[in-house]
């Protein structure tokens, strides 16, 4: 009985063939791609990973992307625009921190919950250089002389009366 299955389905391809169906496909005449690279257990992980535009963060275990979010700390709290939303900001971490270790799943890797102090003077320094770096850099943009204002023209449209 399979012969018989796997006849019937030789048949329909050589027929689909024949009808000129499988002509013009996409990636006729190319090499499969990855076909002479070496065996890759996690070859569907990656393939995955990369053409649903994720990042590989994804795929570590919770202490380690725990870690991975207190090293991008100042980073990710630099363009927050007040005190209170990045004492919000790390205040979650903290509490995501906590939740782990409560109930440790994973790796032992160690992971302490951030110092808010430590977090906001590091934000309060970043936002003052990068005051004095856009005050310098309007110091050397007054410097350069304004391009001379052309008068306005005032165009009269005819079928408008003023």
């Amino acid at each position: 009985m399979i012969d018989g299955w796997e006849a019937a389905v030789e048949a329909k391809i050589r027929e689909a063939q024949a009808r000129g169906e499988f002509d013009n496909l996409p990636g006729m005449g190319k090499p499969i791609p990855g076909h002479n690279d070496p065996y890759d257990e996690s070859w569907w992980i990656k393939s995955f990973l990369e053409r649903e535009q994720l990042p590989g963060d994804l795929l570590l275990p919770t202490p380690l992307q725990l870690r991975r979010r207190i090293e991008q700390l100042p980073d990710e709290v630099r363009d927050l625009p007040t005190e209170q939303s990045v004492r919000a900001f790390v205040a979650d971490l903290n509490r995501q921190v906590v939740e782990w270790l409560r109930t440790p799943t994973g790796p032992r890797v160690v992971v302490r919950p951030v110092g808010v102090e430590a977090v906001l003077a590091g934000w309060r320094a970043d936002r003052e250089r990068r005051a004095a770096q856009r005050v310098a850099t309007a110091g050397v943009a007054e410097t350069v002389p304004p391009a001379p204002a052309r008068p306005l023209r005032r165009w009269r449209l005819p079928w408008r009366r003023r």
